[in-house]
């Protein structure tokens, strides 16, 4: 499949972290999901029922980072991308970019961020 909805520069306030600072005060994240689906039909209709409604992708990843607390990036990711494969059966497979754009580090950096990317019907991560 070549076919992918992007969803770019998506940011929410959410409550994540390992320290105990982290847990206290929303910080911004930002999210980069990369939608697998089959987009041949929605293409050749120009009809919105032929799609993925990415509107409402958007607002359950946003819920997911918003309302969910987890302790590490890679299990917020995780999160995300199952919640984006249940939203729409015609969504294969999806690529979560989610970046913390504060880290508390002591070090200039603009943010710290993982990749996951997982496809319906598979157990593991896609490689």
């Amino acid at each position: 499949m070549s076919d992918a909805i992007e969803l770019l520069g998506l940011r929410v306030l959410g409550v994540h972290g390992a320290l105990a600072s982290e847990q206290e005060q929303p910080q911004p994240f930002e999210l980069d999901l990369i939608v697998e689906a089959d987009v041949t039909r929605a293409g050749r209709s120009d009809d919105l029922a032929d799609t993925v409604d990415y509107g409402r992708l958007v607002e359950r990843a946003s819920l997911v980072v918003s309302a969910e607390h987890h302790q590490l990036l890679e299990s917020l990711a995780r999160a995300v991308a199952e919640t984006v494969l249940e939203t729409d059966e015609r969504v294969l497979g999806v690529t979560v970019a989610l970046r913390k754009l504060r880290p508390p580090l002591p070090a200039d950096i603009a943010s710290v961020g993982v990749r996951v990317t997982r496809r319906r019907g598979a157990g593991a991560p896609a490689h």
